[in-house]
């Protein structure tokens, strides 16, 4: 009798600690950060991004190139010049510094909306493969890396990126 009732004991104990286990949800964590920056379709759209980058600054270098090449020769002209004309011309080196300005916050938003439009189906792909290898292991919820104090459970990034092939 007392042997039944240490095996009865020891049998909800058992059941007890296996429910209480499969209870508990299963966690992984992954830097998405460092895996976005792994994949070759980024480092294409880092290059695309730098590349356009560049040509606006080219772009912007001329045209100082030009405001100079003009202020300098208004300004070796000006004792020629009556004070109307000398008003004129500075009023139209004014205009083209500010034309300049306003192409260069053109030329950024442009580059941020470019970025925007390269990464959105890099980042979509990354997360359809965290979801994907998370599913496959049983996972229910996958934290970003970077916010957590303390990642005890499983890193999925090397995961992820057979997934990707990376």
């Amino acid at each position: 009798m007392k042997h039944l009732k240490t095996l009865l004991f020891a049998a909800a104990l058992f059941i007890g600690a296996t429910s209480f286990t499969a209870a508990q949800s299963k966690v992984a964590h992954i830097n998405t950060q460092e895996l976005i920056k792994a994949m070759p379709e980024y480092k294409a759209a880092q290059a695309e991004i730098e590349k356009l980058g560049q040509t606006y600054q080219a772009t912007i270098q001329e045209s100082l190139k030009e405001l100079d090449a003009k202020l300098k020769q208004y300004n070796a002209e000006a004792k020629g010049q009556t004070q109307e004309e000398n008003q004129r011309r500075m009023e139209e080196v004014e205009g083209i510094k500010q034309s300049l300005g306003q192409y260069q916050e053109e030329a950024q938003k442009d580059i941020q909306q470019k970025e925007f439009e390269f990464l959105k189906p890099i980042t979509e792909k990354a997360k359809a493969a965290i979801d994907k290898v998370a599913k496959a292991q049983g996972f229910e919820y996958v934290l970003e890396e970077s916010t957590l104090v303390v990642a005890l459970g499983k890193d999925l990034l090397a995961d992820v990126k057979a997934e990707l092939g990376i």
